[in-house]
């Protein structure tokens, strides 16, 4: 995993967390927009929609994370189970929903391991 490697330091650290904070939300936001347009017509779909006051903190917008990431994990989840039990046939929207859970899965362990590897990088500045 290539994109786990160390931070370098200081600023450039921050900034390479930002930006891949910014690349998951823009990613998050278009999964978003395909999955509530899926089954609607393909030209009314507009750019991603900004679901994000500018003033939310820090912590709120890890939260807000992670809430996404358990609501997309549920409703596959329930299609999942819905699909065992042969109420829903469609295997190309379980399995889309899957998929999509995965990439979330996937995309907050990424941003955890960053922020880790951050924080362990500021402790040893201390020494």
């Amino acid at each position: 995993m290539s994109g786990i490697s160390g931070i370098g330091g200081g600023a450039g650290g921050v900034q390479q967390i930002m930006q891949m904070r910014q690349q998951i939300i823009q990613r998050n936001d278009l999964l978003k927009q395909l999955h509530s347009t899926q089954g609607a017509d393909a030209s009314a779909v507009a750019g991603p929609a900004q679901t994000q006051e500018p003033a939310q903190g820090f912590a709120d917008t890890l939260k807000n994370a992670l809430d996404g990431v358990k609501s997309v994990q549920a409703k596959a989840e329930g299609l999942t189970e819905a699909y065992q039990k042969g109420e829903v046939t469609d295997v190309a929207k379980v399995m889309l929903a899957r998929q999509e859970a995965g990439v979330a899965f996937e995309a907050t362990l990424q941003v955890r391991n960053k922020l880790l590897s951050a924080y362990q990088d500021i402790m040893r500045m201390g020494v």
